[in-house]
């Protein structure tokens, strides 16, 4: 560490009151924070992940999202359903034919109504009208081949939603692990301002005794508050990584976790590619290309009639709605087809079999891609697994090479550089091996959710 020569002449007393004073105000700032934001939430990870599955508003809206597409499927089986509608009319005209045939619908028709002069020339007459008409249908491709695209949309989505749970569940597990691992580093930081200060203490002690540098004391003093300000980083990123829980978790506030070790289960590979296989968005894919399928059935089936029967009861009055001078009713039966539509149906069918190929390709990839990710988390384990024993490795070196340089520095055998050099190994290796071990948990969880069994090894059901 490059240090620069204090020109100025400074009294070691002077020195240490502010050093002392930097670590005292560093501690009651960090006191304010506790006490401003008040105690957090303390959760062990089955804990946030059962929370989450319950309030996580992305969680909540895919559910109403579900309850849509469940009246999705109530609509299209309406059109099954007989349709009863009523009407009230109310007309005046002098029409010839209109009021000839409203006098005769309201049962009021008379012998002088032959007369040439009245039916040429009619006088104005009220008609008030109220139907009630009926239609069921009886046979419906389109709408027999709807329904069952209602179904099978919705069965689809509730797959998205059971896979948006596990997605949920290891974006918990991420961010439970950067609490702890925000924590940890907080840890190392608060140790790394204690070393840093037992060597401003050790380099007074000599320079009092005339045996060291007094520029020995200042990089150590220097050491402090670099040390000091990792130290408030630390801090500031564990505050930020609670509030993420809790935002998870749908909490307004700050969620604390307890020291929950992550235990996730490491199966063979094939495992994971066989779970992941029918992983709950695979099967939502197939579900939609069913649906792709089913399409160009509907749009053949615009080539087919709809046979239906229907009737009506009307009526008729000249003072007052709802009026009952005459009535009448109507049975009928019927049949709609529809002979030429400009070529629509046509191109509705190569539209639908045109999506039916893409939906093809999607799931394709989407089974390869599924396969290539659990084959890339399985390598990234191992890994990570691997890392996390070199870095502790690296650590226990880091521990015993700081010990050997404390000798050396208190013998005057090294220079106080070789010390903060030292020091700052292990507190690199510190963050390393956090690190490392941060990345080994995450990557195990990882590998667990591209094989769709996430909840699963956590024990949780979704």
């Amino acid at each position: 560490m490059q240090i620069v020569e204090n020109m100025f002449s400074l009294k070691a007393t002077g020195l240490s009151f502010r050093g002392a004073a930097s670590t005292a105000g560093l501690l009651i700032s960090l006191l304010f924070v506790t006490t401003v934001f008040g105690a957090d939430r303390t959760v062990t990870l089955k804990e946030a992940v059962s929370i989450a599955l319950k309030d996580n508003h992305e969680l909540k809206a895919f559910g109403y999202d579900i309850d849509t597409e469940a009246e999705n499927v109530g609509i299209a089986r309406s059109a099954l359903f007989p349709h009863l509608s009523f009407e009230e009319r109310f007309m005046r005209t002098d029409n010839p034919t209109a009021a000839f045939s409203a006098k005769l619908n309201q049962r009021r028709f008379t012998q002088q109504d032959f007369a040439i002069d009245s039916l040429n020339d009619p006088q104005p007459i009220n008609d008030f009208q109220s139907s009630f008409s009926l239609e069921q249908i009886i046979f419906s491709s389109r709408a027999m081949i709807g329904l069952d695209m209602s179904k099978i949309q919705r069965d689809g989505r509730k797959e998205e939603l059971l896979r948006k749970k596990q997605e949920i569940a290891f974006q918990v597990i991420k961010t439970f692990l950067s609490v702890q691992t925000a924590r940890q580093y907080v840890q190392a930081a608060v140790q790394g301002v204690k070393d840093a200060e037992e060597h401003r203490r050790t380099a007074q002690l000599r320079y009092d005794s005339e045996l060291g540098l007094y520029s020995d004391v200042l990089r150590a003093s220097t050491a402090i508050d670099a040390a000091s300000q990792g130290l408030v980083a630390a801090q500031t990123n564990l505050d930020v990584a609670k509030r993420a829980l809790g935002l998870l978790m749908g909490i307004s506030e700050s969620v604390d976790v307890l020291d929950d070790t992550i235990v996730i289960p490491r199966r063979e590979l094939d495992v994971y590619v066989r779970s992941s296989s029918a992983r709950n968005d695979v099967q939502a894919m197939e579900h939609y290309l069913d649906n792709a399928r089913k399409n160009v059935s509907l749009a053949g089936a615009g080539y087919l009639p709809e046979v239906g029967v229907g009737g009506a009861y009307q009526r008729n009055d000249h003072r007052q709605p709802l009026g009952a001078e005459g009535d009448s009713w109507t049975v009928q039966a019927f049949l709609r087809w529809n002979l030429f539509d400009g070529l629509k149906r046509e191109h509705e069918r190569s539209k639908a079999k045109l999506k039916m190929s893409e939906t093809e390709e999607r799931l394709a990839f989407l089974k390869k891609a599924v396969s290539f990710r659990v084959y890339e988390a399985y390598l990234n384990d191992e890994e990570a697994r691997k890392t996390e024993e070199l870095a502790a490795s690296a650590l226990r070196t880091a521990e015993e090479g700081k010990r050997l340089v404390d000798l050396r520095y208190n013998n005057s055998l090294a220079p106080i550089v070789d010390l903060l050099d030292a020091q700052t190994n292990l507190d690199q290796q510190r963050a390393a091996y956090i690190a490392r071990w941060n990345a080994h948990t995450l990557a195990r969880a990882n590998l667990s959710f591209q094989g769709g069994l996430l909840l699963q090894d956590l024990g949780i059901e979704p």
